[in-house]
């Protein structure tokens, strides 16, 4: 996901590109589980590190940022809503999300906020 973003940024492509829309579309099948996104599939990939490897946040909420743009925002807003659930009390989030819920590696993570920050910002101009 990202080198799709770095695309999207770039504005190398529309985001209603057909080419993009089915770059958009192809790891929605293996790599995202009830709107959060995996980096990369572990079983496919194997990376030779000990544990499980969680949904990673910041793809999450590339993920809800890359429907948006594509003209999904119906699809974008459920993904975020979602995403939301998974921060602690005081709204922050782990880099990485347990198969149960739980905050995985680097936490708080910056880089989760400002795509977080994004996401909620380009949403919120399509939505109105």
């Amino acid at each position: 996901m990202a080198i799709e973003r770095a695309i999207r940024l770039a504005k190398f492509v529309a985001p209603t590109d057909p080419k993009w829309l089915s770059t958009l579309d192809a790891p929605t099948t293996e790599l995202v589980a009830d709107s959060l996104v995996h980096r990369y599939d572990p079983r496919a990939s194997p990376d030779g590190l000990r544990g499980e490897e969680g949904t990673f946040s910041i793809c999450s909420f590339w993920y809800v940022e890359a429907l948006t743009r594509a003209g999904r925002p119906d699809e974008a807003r459920l993904a975020f809503e979602k995403t939301l659930t998974y921060a602690n009390h005081l709204g922050l989030y782990a880099e990485e999300i347990g198969r149960t819920g739980e905050r995985q590696g680097d936490f708080p993570q910056a880089f989760t906020h400002l795509s977080l920050i994004s996401a909620a910002f380009n949403l919120d101009r399509v939505l109105g």
